[in-house]
């Protein structure tokens, strides 16, 4: 009777588990008073196999997951239904590909701020979490975030 109490614990707490989602360097562009969307970059590392199901920030009326790719000469964006993250290899969002992008944005992001995003995370055992950021408004200029930053969250 103890052997059946004890793996039947052990199952319970196995399923509990998911995967450990690390984000480092995660910023937003800044914006002009009048612009209304930006990207959202950063590199994210999962401990197993998941999926980002989806983006949201109050701080925009909408967010979604895009990809940049050059077709026929032309640099193309458009939204992608989910991002996939193998175990262990490091994702990055970075300008020019894969990034986030908040849309409608509520106020001007002005460099210094902080951006509030919550990634929607399905592991493999198909239960999803939630992985709060608060990525570091930058420049309007910026194209990366600087090499001194490592902010996990």
């Amino acid at each position: 009777m103890k052997k059946i109490v004890s793996a039947a614990l052990l199952l319970a707490l196995c399923g509990a588990v998911h995967a450990e989602v690390t984000v480092k360097d995660a910023w937003v562009r800044g914006t002009t008073p009048a612009q209304r969307a930006t990207g959202a970059f950063m590199e994210i590392v999962s401990s197993e196999d998941a999926v980002v199901l989806s983006a949201s920030s109050p701080a925009a009326g909408a967010v979604e997951l895009h990809t940049m790719k050059l077709e026929d000469g032309i640099m193309k964006m458009r939204a992608i239904p989910r991002l996939e993250l193998p175990a262990g290899k490091p994702v990055l969002l970075a300008p020019g590909a894969n990034h986030i992008m908040l849309l409608d944005l509520k106020k001007q992001a002005k460099p210094g701020g902080v951006v509030p995003i919550i990634l929607k995370v399905e592991g493999k055992d198909k239960k999803v979490h939630s992985v709060e950021i608060r990525a570091q408004v930058r420049d309007l200029t910026a194209t990366a975030a600087p090499a001194e930053h490592d902010h996990k969250h």
